[in-house]
């Protein structure tokens, strides 16, 4: 498996995806083999498909479209969205023609394609996918571990949370409007913390006195501030899985998200959800929790049960069943 992401400035979702892909997979009688190559060797894997993966197995797996030359093996590559094809705006002009050619190489090698959602693998079968080589695995959450001297919803600030490396299509630039006007309107206190490193493009005015962006935040720390938010806001443009959301539901953080894309697949009816870069539909949900302290113990109670469908066991079955199709071992 290719395990680069993990090395990169910004691992993001997808170094997390990785992380516990690793961890869990040899629950369901995989060893992974992890490799890793330089921003050069990226390159040239995707464009002239060289060097060849020298690392042990039966199968090279690429969990990105950054896709390595897998020789004689087989390969599985993941594609977590095509937000690249719908939104190229919302990427640079290298990430898109990057990601173009790496769906053009998975097109052509790919023996299966994994997508994170169900709306991914419609993606991909408009795109021209045969829908016997793509396999839908969920990702997963780890259950949340005991928080000492942190108590849920704790007294103080309320505050919402963005979760999220910090990009145009995230929505945050929504986000701020949304909480500038509820303080604005009845909620002063209120105040919106940012979990995420800055990714690329324009920054959003973050710099308020009532917004804390923590750029850099260990495990513990995402776990206490999931514990203690009025709500998780993702007012997301695309997502191809969304994995704050289901992290939020686990930890009892009641969620707020958009329409948009695989979002009301993945929160069902145990999120609120509200139209992509509509300010005043976010303010009046997060407004509705802030006010309603029996209505968000019950979403949250939603999300807890909502959560527990999403393992990283499950996601690790689910990546096997692409496995054995790929090199012809399920039958």
């Amino acid at each position: 498996m290719h395990a680069g992401q993990l090395r990169q400035r910004v691992p993001g979702g997808i170094g997390r995806y990785v992380r516990h892909l690793l961890d869990h997979l040899p629950e369901v009688g995989v060893d992974p083999v992890p490799f890793s190559g330089g921003r050069l060797t990226y390159q040239s894997w995707q464009w002239i498909r060289r060097p060849r993966v020298r690392a042990e197995g039966d199968l090279v797996h690429a969990p990105s479209l950054a896709v390595p030359a897998p020789g004689r093996r087989p390969l599985v590559v993941t594609v977590h969205d095509l937000v690249f094809e719908r939104f190229p705006e919302y990427l640079t002009p290298h990430g898109v023609r990057f990601h173009r050619r790496g769906l053009a190489v998975t097109s052509r090698e790919a023996a299966a394609v994994v997508a994170p959602s169900a709306f991914v693998r419609d993606e991909l079968l408009e795109h021209g996918m045969s829908p016997d080589r793509v396999f839908v695995a969920h990702h997963g959450v780890a259950p949340p571990p005991p928080l000492d001297g942190v108590t849920p919803g704790a007294a103080g600030p309320p505050f919402a949370l963005f979760v999220g490396t910090v990009e145009p299509r995230k929505g945050l630039d929504t986000l701020l409007d949304a909480v500038a006007a509820l303080r604005a309107s009845g909620h002063p206190e209120l105040t919106l913390v940012v979990a995420g490193a800055h990714g690329w493009g324009d920054l959003p005015d973050l710099q308020q006195p009532w917004v804390d962006w923590r750029r850099g935040v260990d495990d513990r720390t995402l776990d206490a501030l999931y514990a203690q938010a009025v709500a998780l806001a993702l007012p997301s443009r695309y997502e191809g899985f969304g994995l704050p959301v289901v992290e939020a539901m686990a930890h009892g953080c009641p969620v707020v998200t958009s329409t948009a894309a695989c979002l009301p697949e993945i929160a069902g009816d145990a999120g609120l959800l509200v139209p992509p870069d509509d300010a005043d539909a976010l303010a009046g949900a997060l407004a509705d929790l802030l006010d309603d302290e029996p209505a968000r113990a019950a979403l949250a109670a939603r999300g807890r049960e909502r959560a527990d469908r999403f393992t990283w066991r499950a996601s690790a079955e689910a990546h096997r069943t692409a496995y054995e199709h790929a090199t012809g071992a399920g039958g």
